[in-house]
């Protein structure tokens, strides 16, 4: 079956455009970046299609040829004018409903939220009144109203495990025993497409929701477990959280959570006792414990790629000749893989059981001054070099590569030697406004002393020596001369999950 997905780029998207790709189905993808958003799966059977859910005409013919809709677009917090909860949340349901009946697709499933008739903000009202429309399609419909969805990428426990990594204090709504009842993006994803291949569950609505309830605090103590951090946890009393993100939405300023995130916690998002988990007894799911889901979480983490940051994207290069080395390129770089976390000038494997050495698809956890815990990932490797990708909460959103050459070069007395050239290429923007300002104030020396102290290493193991020492070339890139280098980054990490 050909499945319209709308809002496929999501953690609850991607997971089930996945999910779908293994059953069977073929997918056409519905986003405003649809083109680059399918090249994530390097999948012929996933095909893009352009378009705003909020504008009607934009999104005519999606339908056509789909035996069923599978509605994930919606927005937590608003943009007004153009992006709000009645244009996006309610009229971009109303939308797709037309479209797929216009196109004859005979399923819609939708996805709303746990407690959505009960809670009071409004982006819950907006999802009851998604709801209705749908329950007035005249084909089949399933609504499920899910739980907080946790995977890499997630808007609240993806957000706490980050602050615990990277801040000295980490602020927690009142006392931070709010309940809440997450459930894993693959469980979820695994649902809905159960939804789109049954027919016992047409024209029906859904509680969907791990097995466990916990608590924001189990979260951080849990995380505090893995990272072997215990950032001080600062209360902060609700109403303040509350009036502090949206008046932060309001001025454009990025906050660690969304408005209706608190909302959400405060309301208190699980299931009540006189209600049915449907994915453990209606679909007969059995989950894993959210606590082993969440030690998952901290070891899959997204990557950052450059054209996520802000400001101009840097190209920094670091260089060194060495003369005398007791290893060629090759086995020099065999050197740095292994004992990476002996050369690196920083603490490589800062977390309990986290890698030591550079192997492919390793996630490595550094400890950097005042910044606290961050995470990069192999994701390519050749016998003579090594990229990696930083993840969610780092400083910097980019890639880093290590690269080993065997080199003829010009010596002080113009007599011609073998060398080994050590490069370390660097690609990056600031990830936030925040990062931004920390890297122009400290970061950016900071960060020109590691990888020169790093090159300083690795001619210290060669065994050699270096009579220039490192040299050092930068550039700063307007938007046209970035995009080759972004085009590169994004291919290497789509290549790298392609691969897994």
């Amino acid at each position: 079956m050909q499945v319209l997905v709308t809002g496929g780029t999501g953690v609850i998207g991607r997971a089930t455009v996945t999910e779908l790709l293994r059953r069977g189905h073929t997918v056409r993808l519905l986003s405003r970046g649809a083109a680059e958003d399918v090249e994530e799966w390097q999948d012929q059977r996933v095909q893009a299609y352009p378009g705003n859910v909020a504008d009607a005409n934009a999104i005519r013919g999606a339908g056509d040829g789909c035996g069923a809709v599978v509605h994930i677009v919606g927005i937590v917090e608003e943009s007004p004018p153009e992006v709000t909860f009645e244009s996006v949340n309610v009229g971009g349901t109303r939308n797709i409903l037309a479209e797929a009946a216009r196109a004859g697709v005979s399923r819609v499933v939708f996805i709303s939220s746990l407690g959505a008739e009960r809670g009071e903000s409004d982006y819950h009202a907006s999802k009851v009144q998604a709801e209705d429309l749908v329950q007035r399609f005249d084909g089949d419909w399933t609504i499920l109203r899910t739980g907080a969805v946790v995977g890499p990428g997630d808007e609240t426990v993806s957000v706490l495990l980050r602050m615990v990594r990277i801040l000295p204090a980490v602020p927690v709504i009142d006392d931070g025993d709010q309940p809440f009842q997450p459930v894993w993006h693959e469980d979820l994803a695994w649902a809905i497409a159960e939804c789109v291949e049954r027919d016992d569950v047409a024209r029906t609505t859904l509680r969907i929701a791990g097995d466990d309830v916990i608590t924001v605090n189990e979260v951080l103590d849990l995380f505090s477990n893995i990272t072997d951090r215990d950032p001080v946890r600062v209360p902060l009393p609700s109403l303040l959280a509350k009036l502090g993100t949206s008046l932060a939405s309001a001025l454009g300023i990025e906050t660690p959570v969304s408005a209706s995130t608190v909302q959400m916690l405060l309301e208190g998002n699980v299931i009540g006792d006189d209600e049915a988990n449907d994915l453990t007894q209606r679909l007969a799911f059995r989950p894993e414990p959210i606590r082993t889901r969440l030690a998952q979480l901290a070891d899959e983490m997204l990557e950052q790629t450059p054209d996520e940051g802000v400001g101009r994207l840097q190209r920094r290069r670091f260089r060194v000749d060495i003369a005398g080395s007791r290893f060629d390129a090759r086995a020099l770089f065999e050197e740095l893989r292994r004992d990476f976390a002996d050369i690196a000038p920083f603490e490589a494997a800062a977390e309990p059981g986290s890698p030591v050495s550079l192997e492919p698809d390793a996630t490595l956890t550094l400890e950097l001054p005042a910044r606290g815990h961050v995470q990069v990932r192999v994701v390519d490797m050749t016998d003579q070099s090594v990229t990696l990708a930083t993840l969610e909460g780092h400083p910097l959103a980019g890639v880093v590569r290590f690269r080993f050459d065997d080199v003829e070069a010009d010596t002080p007395d113009n007599i011609r030697s073998d060398v080994v050239r050590f490069t370390i290429d660097v690609v990056e923007r600031p990830a936030s406004r925040v990062d931004q300002i920390s890297m122009a104030l400290v970061g950016s020396a900071a960060q020109k002393r590691t990888w020169q102290q790093t090159a300083e290493n690795v001619v210290e193991r060669s065994g050699g020596s270096s009579d220039e020492g490192v040299q050092e070339e930068s550039w700063s890139l307007d938007d046209e001369a970035a995009e080759p280098l972004e085009d590169w980054v994004r291919d290497l990490i789509n290549r790298d999950a392609d691969r897994k």
